[in-house]
């Protein structure tokens, strides 16, 4: 009862941080959008990013934190059992994951500034500039190394439950993309270097930012011979971990890479589009979705490591509940409300009437998958609790193959939006493989665990139904009387009231239902304060 509560107590914390982050981020797109709008030098820089950023998704965020906190745990269980060579036992493993590390990423990063070269001409021939994009690439590959040591810290840091820095080194990139873009655009004369230059100083910042918090924490390591890291038994459990993880990793990722490519075959500005849409995505994926599957993972682990299989599935059920609750309300509102939110974010100077128009017809299809996306995130923290990536794996290849061939299809058909569209049904497929595989681990009742969610998930709908429908029916009227005026404000308080009148009507509705579940989590709440 009382890692459930933590739940709700560090997930409200962490994604308060991780709100500030994503709004943030929005401002980093809007900085974007402002100096480089949807011609091509957009189009180089999102490809440019895209490249480092997906490795380090596959080295750090993803393969290298699921596969490191399980293996963390046991060691801080040995810890806790007062075993006497546990500190020294500790020590070793954590430098020999830091070895292990540091040097594949360094090899890595090393490759890729070399090939950059064959990689653009490889996946992206149809590139609008492609030199520009050559020396982007080359200028923002080391940041994949800075960020995988921040993610090594980072699950250091999540293991033992401290979630602070992890919210705050996101808004420390944010800040320092933002910064150079502004200080350094005119100097350099090109607004993407600016850009780039942040990129690699936001890495920089959130490696270091983490460091002292882990040293504070008590934990220390050091770089090993390559023999002695092979030899330790828990970095040899980390790369039997982190194969499979790397392969299911590598299949998603690469899904970003064809969709990119797919999309510079479809027009100028299809590419930017597409990322200007997931941005807004991902600020509510990153606010809830991240940040409850970041702070279930640890105790997941550490229900796993004990058998407690009740407990492990309470859990779970929650984290679900909470995503259904904040998602399914976000999607419904934000397609009836999507293009106002596009020109308020982005429209200015290069962001012009077609840029909202290429943005939106991809957006409204990455909304529809947002709720799978997200539950998608929380089942696979269920399988990585168990140092089970192996079925995670599987469901990641076949809805890559799902992803392609629809985004290959729709491209040509319905441009930006047919990808986004494959996107949200390849997602929508991953969620039901997830749950038949997790079904196979027989550790839950997936029957005992279906049934509550998927009832309260149709409580939810129907309730944001409910809600949405005076947005659509009278919402344009809101924005009539303020056109005139300037864009925050004929755009921002007009929006601002439809979400306040909507999410009003969801809460008096849960409220009048009497709903247990939200009835516990304001009691929460209310402790905490």
């Amino acid at each position: 009862m009382k890692r459930t509560s933590s739940l709700l107590k560090s997930g409200i914390s962490l994604s308060v941080l991780t709100l500030l982050s994503r709004i943030l981020g929005l401002i980093r797109e809007m900085t974007k959008s402002a100096f480089l709008g949807t011609g091509s030098l957009a189009d180089a820089f999102t490809v440019a990013f895209m490249i480092p950023n997906l490795l380090r998704r596959i080295f750090a965020e993803n393969s290298m934190t699921v596969a490191f906190i399980p293996t963390f745990q046991t060691y801080l269980e040995q810890e806790k059992n007062g075993s006497e060579s546990a500190k020294a036992d500790m020590k070793e493993f954590l430098s020999a994951t830091f070895t292990m590390l540091s040097f594949a990423v360094t090899g890595t990063v090393m490759i890729g500034i070399l090939i950059s070269s064959v990689i653009i001409a490889v996946f992206f021939p149809k590139i609008g500039d492609f030199s520009a994009t050559v020396l982007l690439t080359r200028i923002m590959f080391p940041y994949l190394l800075l960020i995988s040591i921040a993610a090594f810290f980072q699950g250091i840091l999540n293991g033992v439950r401290i979630f602070l820095p992890t919210g705050i080194t996101p808004i420390l990139f944010n800040l320092s993309v933002i910064g150079c873009t502004f200080a350094l655009a005119k100097p350099l004369g090109n607004p993407a270097l600016a850009m780039a230059a942040g990129v690699v100083i936001g890495g920089s910042l959130q490696m270091l930012f983490q460091l002292p918090f882990v040293l504070r924490a008590g934990f220390s390591f050091r770089v090993l011979p390559f023999k002695r890291c092979f030899g330790n038994a828990g970095a040899r459990k980390i790369l039997t971990l982190i194969v499979p993880t790397l392969i299911g990793t590598a299949v998603y990722q690469i899904n970003d890479l064809v969709s990119t490519a797919l999309a510079t075959y479809a027009g100028v500005g299809i590419a930017a589009s597409l990322q200007y849409s997931i941005r807004l995505q991902e600020l509510i994926l990153g606010i809830f979705a991240v940040s409850v599957g970041t702070v279930i993972l640890p105790d997941l682990s550490a229900h796993a490591v004990n058998k407690q299989w009740d407990v492990f599935q309470k859990l779970l059920l929650n984290a679900a509940k909470i995503i259904a609750l904040v998602t399914i309300p976000a999607t419904l509102f934000l397609l009836c409300s999507g293009e106002q939110v596009i020109i308020l974010v982005y429209k200015s100077r290069r962001f012009t009437d077609e840029s909202v128009l290429l943005t939106l017809q991809a957006f409204r299809w990455h909304i529809a998958g947002l709720f799978f996306i997200a539950l998608n995130r929380i089942l696979t923290s269920a399988f990585y609790a168990q140092s089970n990536p192996k079925y995670p794996t599987i469901a990641g290849i076949i809805c890559f193959g799902i992803n392609i061939v629809l985004a290959a299809a729709l491209a040509g058909i319905m441009k930006g939006g047919g990808i986004a569209l494959a996107l949200s049904l390849a997602s929508m497929v991953n969620t039901v493989l997830l749950l038949v595989l997790l079904k196979k681990s027989k550790t839950m009742d997936i029957p005992g665990f279906l049934a509550p969610a998927a009832q309260f998930t149709l409580k939810i709908t129907l309730f944001s139904l409910a809600a949405a429908a005076p947005l659509y029916f009278f919402g344009a009227r809101l924005y009539t009387p303020l056109a005139a005026y300037p864009r925050i404000i004929a755009q921002g308080l007009p929006l601002c009231m439809s979400a306040a009148l909507f999410a009003l009507i969801v809460l008096t509705l849960l409220m009048i239902s009497g709903d247990e579940f939200i009835k516990n989590a304001a009691k929460k709440i209310r402790r905490q304060r």
